[in-house]
């Protein structure tokens, strides 16, 4: 149990926390540079809140003035700040300068804790000044690990890419899955079936929970695969290993080093990456051990030296998972932020996820008026409606929310999209209950209303069946003949009666949305 003093620490580096980069310069950090040493080491904890501070919300500018900061209690007469500014270096992108300085105290360090500390801070900072001073014989011993060291150098030089429009030879044998949310697997199936430079190449072997199991027969590109829409993930399989003899057993390291650096792996990092291949380790079903990683990515290393590992800003992702049945490797590429969605301006809490909004225009036939005009009652941050609007044939958009940070950021994220298509659709959004909304309340009517309402677990809503109820009579109003309601249905168990007579349903599915599952509908009018 933590003592008084220990806790009333840990309030006052939470409060720190708490505040803007700005009030931490002008007001904390002047008061710590003018307070006497037994004062300092009381606050020495305000050095790790301006790291962490500044790495989150601070500008350019800002983090450059922090970073000379910290450069000078580097050489602080006590010990402890100058182990807190070390940690707290590597958070804000230490470069060439705070390398230098680090490297000036080897062989000085007043303990071996701080010893351990500069060397533990240089494997996370250093560069070619690290990588060659620790090569050296002479001069005060100096542990490296050159891995880690060629990995910070790639990042710093800006060098290693996806090769995103590379063609990806065929190597018989090799596996994809494309990964998508439970229930949306036959929206997925059409849409790999309308995309013929990837359906040519890539051929269904099953159909899993979540899931489209694909074996290679011809080249194709990220770029191609990543004209789909409606999967959140692909993954590359690289290996399955004998399941453990129980839940937490230890892994073997060998094992999986030898999935890792076989010849299949080989083929997609090496054809898919311009420069230095950076991966990273995820284990899905239990927390990574920093032994573990470092046996595992040493063995990578030793037989592969171009593969790097990089847990900071890694091109790639290599997922462990274990099953009672299994422990396997998965291979992903590291995309942030996802291209498909480059019309992402801003986000809303509680917003769809965007693979999901593109299943619903898929779901909902964009095109079957040829000037669609669109509505959506809780339009969040508008993915659906500029979704719709990607796929073409869409003249106006309406769209209201109660938020009026929702229709703010809505705005921009289909102002972009109708810039990405081209579209000249009209777009009007009102920030206003549904039920008051002007759209489509006019003679000519709507084509689609498209809308992921509240579901109850992260908005709350007083009454959810008739929130739905009345997103039924709406439509029913205001759809004109042969228009579409499509929605994540959240109040469809024995909702029979909230459904008006105009209304025909076309197509219900169930779909994983995380905290349980909803049906994803088709109403037609």
């Amino acid at each position: 149990m933590k003592n008084p003093s220990q806790k009333r620490v840990k309030e006052h580096y939470q409060s720190l926390r708490q505040l803007s980069a700005e009030a931490l310069w002008s007001l904390e950090v002047p008061a710590f540079n003018a307070a006497s040493a037994p004062e300092r080491l009381q606050s020495v904890y305000l050095i790790r809140a301006v790291g962490v501070v500044f790495s989150e919300s601070g500008t350019a500018s800002q983090k450059e003035e922090a970073l000379a900061w910290l450069r000078g209690l580097l050489s602080d007469p006590e010990e402890k700040v100058r182990r807190y500014a070390m940690a707290a270096l590597p958070k804000l992108g230490s470069g060439e300068a705070e390398e230098s300085e680090l490297l000036e105290r080897v062989g000085r360090a007043a303990t071996d804790r701080e010893g351990r500390f500069l060397e533990k801070t240089l494997l996370r900072v250093g560069g070619r000044r690290t990588l060659e001073r620790g090569l050296q014989p002479e001069g005060a011993p100096l542990a490296i690990d050159p891995q880690r060291l060629q990995a910070n150098i790639a990042r710093r030089e800006g060098t290693g890419t996806i090769a995103f429009h590379k063609q990806l030879p065929l190597f018989k044998g090799l596996r994809v899955h494309l990964e998508c949310r439970a229930g949306l697997e036959s929206i997925l199936l059409g849409e790999l079936a309308q995309a013929p430079a990837i359906q040519s190449a890539l051929r269904l072997e099953h159909i899993g929970r979540g899931r489209l199991h694909l074996r290679m027969e011809g080249p194709f590109s990220l770029q191609a695969l990543f004209e789909m829409r409606c999967f959140s993930a692909v993954r590359f399989p690289l290996g399955e290993l004998p399941a453990l003899p129980q839940a937490g057993a230890p892994l073997d390291p060998a094992a999986i080093a030898a999935c890792i650096t076989a010849e299949h792996t080989h083929h997609v990092l090496s054809r898919l990456s311009e420069g230095p291949v950076r991966y990273r380790l995820e284990f899905a079903s239990r927390r990574a051990d920093a032994a573990l990683v470092d046996a595992i990515t040493q063995r990578v290393f030793a037989r592969r030296p171009a593969l790097l590992n990089d847990p900071r800003q890694a091109l790639w992702e290599i997922c462990i998972t274990e099953t009672p049945r299994s422990v396997s490797l998965e291979l992903s590429p590291r995309l942030r932020p996802d291209p498909r969605f480059a019309y992402r301006q801003g986000d809303v809490p509680a917003a769809s996820h965007p693979p999901l909004a593109a299943a619903m225009a898929r779901l909902a036939e964009i095109g079957r008026f040829p000037e669609e005009t669109l509505w959506d009652p809780f339009c969040g941050s508008g993915l659906e409606l500029a979704e719709c609007v990607l796929r073409g044939s869409v003249g106006a958009v309406f769209g209201c929310d109660l938020n009026p940070d929702a229709t703010r950021v809505a705005s921009e994220n289909i102002a972009a999209a109708c810039a990405l298509a081209g579209s000249r659709a009209a777009v009007q959004l009102e920030t206003c209950d549904f039920r008051q909304a002007r759209a489509g309340a006019g003679p000519e009517g709507l084509s689609l209303i498209i809308t992921n309402p509240p579901l109850g677990k992260r908005v709350p809503v007083a009454d959810l069946r008739a929130l739905i109820g009345g997103v039924f009579s709406m439509a029913e109003r205001r759809l004109k003949p042969g228009g579409r309601l499509v929605l994540v249905n959240p109040a469809s168990e024995g909702g029979a009666s909230l459904v008006p007579a105009g209304l025909r349903l076309a197509v219900s599915q169930k779909v994983d949305l995380g905290f349980g599952h909803f049906p994803l509908e088709r109403w037609e009018r």
